[in-house]
């Protein structure tokens, strides 16, 4: 429900600036806006009122939200109106440049938008991340990351020979780019492992987090009155070793407690500079009952920002972000099964946190401005970029594209969507029954 209620202010907030994009110019030019809706209104609205020329309302079907511009072919498909001789006031008979920059305030309130909120996050949060430079245990690999090669322990030098600097960004930049290789230090030895095409593939299906930074098993916070606990194991001690087993890492120890499940097992544990062996009974679940808190073992890059500090640093992540997600969208014509990744709503509030998290609902609402941006821009009919198409059409030619033309050209950009939109929603529910 959290995650429900997050995605739909998000959406709200960005559906009602991207409409203003365009209502403001079309105010401006003095163009006739007939109705400013949040969602659409098919057949009926949960809310509307007038206010001089514009109907102002609130849709059921959150799908987006619109503005009906007088004397323009759009999703209302107002056929009658485009059969009366243009009026003044009418967006079919202001200037070329004019109907562009009302065609195009969307997407820029979009950027615009992305880039502040992405600026406002860091002037109120900071930044954070891993270097990795500094994931000094190596990796923690799952079953895809052991099939492309890698082992548990692997330190990563570089992706496709170039290093990237912020340890979270590696699994992107993998896939974003179609990685070709990574490079790694291997008990002091470098060694390329090649990335096959079939691995993109199942990246492409979600699986991002294949690799993640390793830790020793630290044994942080006993719980009381647990094995742990009654075994003698201490706030601060390490395991490394159960059953006489190397357990150099965190992982090794979780998925070995699952082969001794209530049983009595010996634990070589480093205390200080103490090497201790206890006897512990592993639970039915195969747990001990210890916390291990991961994140103490590394060191944390923070990064405070001014308010004027903010803006550039908030250009940079948004560009850095409408990179990737450029890049991604052509992995789904490049990659293997990458058109399996698409998602819909579900998808989409399944991004937000389970909990009311603000910095990240924050960021991931300025993601989803720079997605709407993106997609807004594409030269299909029935989006701004269809319309900006012919716009750029007319300029350079001088000649308006036919009337009839066009409202075909929307219809076909129309059934394009509401197909694209059931196929990514279709995704989702595939998903849930393949679980």
């Amino acid at each position: 429900m959290i995650q429900a209620i997050q995605f739909i202010l998000s959406l709200s907030i960005l559906v009602v600036l991207h409409e203003l994009g365009h209502f403001i110019p079309a105010k401006l030019f003095k163009t006739k806006v007939e109705k400013f809706y949040l969602f659409f209104d098919p057949w009926f609205s949960l809310f509307k009122i007038k206010r001089g020329e514009t109907e102002y309302g609130i849709g059921w079907l959150p799908l987006g939200g619109y503005v009906k511009i007088a004397g323009m072919i759009d999703e209302s498909m107002d056929k009658e109106q485009m059969k009366q001789p243009p009026q003044p006031w009418e967006f079919r008979s202001k200037p070329a440049w004019q109907r562009l920059i009302i065609m195009v305030g969307g997407v820029t309130v979009n950027v615009i938008l992305g880039v502040l909120i992405y600026a406002m996050v860091l002037f109120a949060w900071g930044e954070r991340y891993l270097p990795t430079k500094n994931v000094k245990y190596g990796i923690s690999c799952d079953s895809l990351a052991l099939q492309m090669g890698l082992k548990d322990g692997d330190k990563i030098l570089s992706v496709d020979n170039k290093y990237i600097e912020d340890f979270g960004k590696i699994k992107s930049e993998i896939y974003f780019t179609s990685a070709k290789s990574i490079q790694v230090d291997r008990d002091g030895q470098k060694i390329d492992i090649p990335i096959k095409e079939d691995v993109l593939s199942k990246l492409s299906k979600g699986k991002y987090d294949f690799i993640e930074p390793a830790t020793p098993c630290g044994v942080d916070s006993v719980i009381p009155g647990l094995a742990a606990d009654k075994g003698g194991l201490k706030n601060g001690d390490r395991i490394i070793a159960v059953d006489n087993k190397a357990t150099p890492l965190f992982k090794n120890v979780s998925n070995i407690l699952q082969l001794y499940k209530n049983k009595d097992v010996d634990f070589k544990v480093l205390r200080g500079k103490d090497t201790l062996t206890l006897k512990i009974n592993v639970s039915t679940e195969g747990k001990l009952g210890f916390m291990h808190d991961a994140e103490k073992y590394f060191d944390f890059v923070k990064l405070k920002y001014s308010f004027f500090e903010a803006f550039p640093a908030g250009i940079r992540i948004a560009g850095e972000k409408m990179t990737n997600y450029i890049q991604g969208m052509k992995t789904l014509f490049t990659v293997k099964d990458a058109h399996k990744s698409l998602g819909g709503f579900i998808t989409l509030g399944k991004a937000y946190s389970p909990t009311w998290d603000w910095p990240h609902f924050w960021e991931f609402t300025a993601f989803l401005s720079l997605i709407l941006a993106i997609m807004n821009i594409l030269p299909i009919p029935a989006l701004d970029g269809g319309h900006v198409m012919f716009l750029l059409y007319e300029v350079i030619t001088g000649r308006k594209p036919n009337e009839k033309f066009m409202e075909y050209a929307q219809y076909a950009g129309m059934i394009l969507l509401l197909s694209l939109l059931l196929y990514a929603n279709g995704n989702d529910v595939m998903r849930l029954f393949n679980k």
